[in-house]
């Protein structure tokens, strides 16, 4: 029997191999040069690297303590309102020296230190190896390190319990990867999130990494000459930038995300993922790194100009920061345009607005006239209004008022970056038709009223307990009255006018 098994085994071995072999031969039985045309390399570049852990659990040893408290006493006003102060004292932006390892078929590299950065974007930081053109994959090990005096700290980029590091395998005869990271996985092609394991409110150093894979080819359209010649019959020597099939979309889009070039679809209407974003939008919007099959939400934040008598209007870069980790450790990527997508302006200075005010501002410069209007949230920020210090006053468009909140970001513990993030997420939740709301009314804004201590479990900052304390929705895991936000947001709302 021994003699039997090891006799099963070694034919299967050998069956294994011969397939592989007879895999990348020919017909004529020779190694098959996957792209006769070039000499591949593969390149592997780094496009952004973010720390996660920012507005819920601790992010680093020294403050682990308090968050082993606030896992217990969760709901415990006291730590609650602690939190963010201890927090946001015991990390300093020190803290963060990130840096990458990449190993590719073997070979490591090594990014430079982004010395006292937790949000690094646009590195400039790329790879190039040369591969062998008759084997097809090419494997690929992603880490991403924290530098510390004392020892470094892997952070966590996968979405598989205890395990930190990425693989992936990289084909040069299709140009996509799988593995650990591929089409249509929950954090999207081509960014690895380290909440994907389900830790999101736990402090295991989870972080996102958001990155390329490509080779070169000759003529030089990015699709790799095997598929070309394979799988689209097209001209390896001649670019494809154009769009054949006449849907909107080129080549280029409809090839990475794994639609035919050369077969018509209607991407007008397709929205796979269910964001409101259908895919000629997501096209549109593929330089600030849409997906097609995850989703994601675009908001326009216009700013009101300073005043003349010293009267200034603020949106902390910061508190960007912690609306984006709010979003993304959901794997729902969060773009806020302040500058950088075309549409961010500046309005003339008023020292009060009124609705009908707020509403003249926004057709004056929300873009409303173009694609964007389906894609893009309005906030606007004001000096001061009349009324509540934020509210939404269009189906799409909703502001807060800086004195407002720089009032709120005095209160004790509380920091003004946070106040700031969290009135803007919370008006932007009205665009999401979030309702029932609990918390949201006259009887929940502070710890003498009963509202406030009913709705306690409600942890989101929808609620009057929360707001300017915590930039998050709830989940839903807590006792009632608490409501899953992220799970019934309503994409499509915003559009309504439309």
């Amino acid at each position: 029997m021994k003699k039997v098994f090891v006799f099963l085994i070694i034919g299967s071995l050998l069956i294994t191999s011969t397939s592989a072999i007879v895999s990348s031969l020919n017909s004529s039985g020779n190694r098959e040069d996957f792209d006769p045309l070039v000499d591949v390399e593969v390149t592997f570049e780094v496009e952004a690297v973010r720390f996660l852990e920012d507005h819920s659990p601790a992010t680093s040893q020294r403050s682990l303590p308090y968050a082993r408290l606030r896992e217990k006493f969760d709901d415990s006003p006291i730590l609650s309102y602690l939190k963010n102060f201890i927090d946001r004292r015991t990390t300093s932006i020190n803290d963060y020296n990130m840096f990458v390892k990449v190993s590719i078929n073997g070979e490591e590299f090594v990014s430079d230190v982004w010395s006292s950065q937790k949000y690094v974007y646009n590195p400039d930081w790329s790879v190039t190896l040369n591969v062998p053109d008759d084997e097809e994959f090419v494997d690929i090990n992603i880490q991403l390190w924290n530098e510390n005096n004392i020892n470094d700290r892997i952070c966590d980029i996968s979405g598989e319990s205890g395990n930190y590091e990425v693989d992936i395998s990289y084909s040069i005869k299709t140009g996509h990867w799988t593995g650990d990271d591929e089409l249509n996985d929950p954090s999207g092609y081509g960014r690895l999130c380290g909440s994907d394991d389900g830790t999101i409110y736990k402090a295991d150093n989870d972080a996102e990494l958001w990155f390329n894979v490509f080779q070169n080819d000759y003529d030089g359209d990015g699709i790799p000459y095997w598929t070309e010649v394979n799988e689209y019959g097209s001209d390896p020597e001649v670019e494809n930038f154009g769009d054949p099939d006449n849907d909107d979309i080129p080549v280029y889009w409809e090839w990475k995300w794994g639609y035919d070039p050369f077969n018509s679809d209607n991407h007008d209407d397709l929205d796979p993922d269910g964001d409101s974003i259908e895919n000629v939008e997501e096209y549109l919007t593929s330089e600030w790194f849409s997906d097609p099959f995850r989703k994601d939400v675009f908001v326009e934040l216009d700013i009101m100009d300073d005043g003349p008598n010293g009267e200034k209007v603020y949106f902390p870069v910061e508190s960007k920061e912690l609306l984006c980790n709010a979003f993304d450790i959901q794997n729902i990527v969060f773009h806020l345009d302040m500058g950088e997508m075309g549409g961010h302006d500046v309005v003339p200075f008023q020292e009060i607005v009124d609705r009908q005010k707020l509403n003249q501002i926004y057709w004056n410069y929300y873009d409303h006239d173009t694609w964007r209007r389906g894609v893009f949230h309005y906030g606007v920020v004001v000096y001061n209004c009349e009324g509540p210090c934020g509210y939404m006053f269009r189906s799409n468009a909703f502001m807060i008022a800086s004195l407002g909140m720089e009032g709120k970001g005095e209160r004790p513990f509380c920091d003004r970056e946070v106040a700031y993030a969290s009135g803007y997420m919370h008006e932007l939740g009205h665009t999401f038709s979030f309702n029932p709301i609990p918390g949201h009314n006259q009887n929940s804004n502070n710890p003498l009223q009963i509202g406030w201590w009913i709705n306690r479990p409600y942890k989101s900052c929808m609620n009057y307990g929360w707001i300017f304390y915590l930039v998050d929705y709830s989940d839903g895991s807590r006792r009632s009255p608490d409501i899953d936000d992220w799970e019934r947001i309503d994409y499509n709302d915003f559009e309504r006018e439309w």
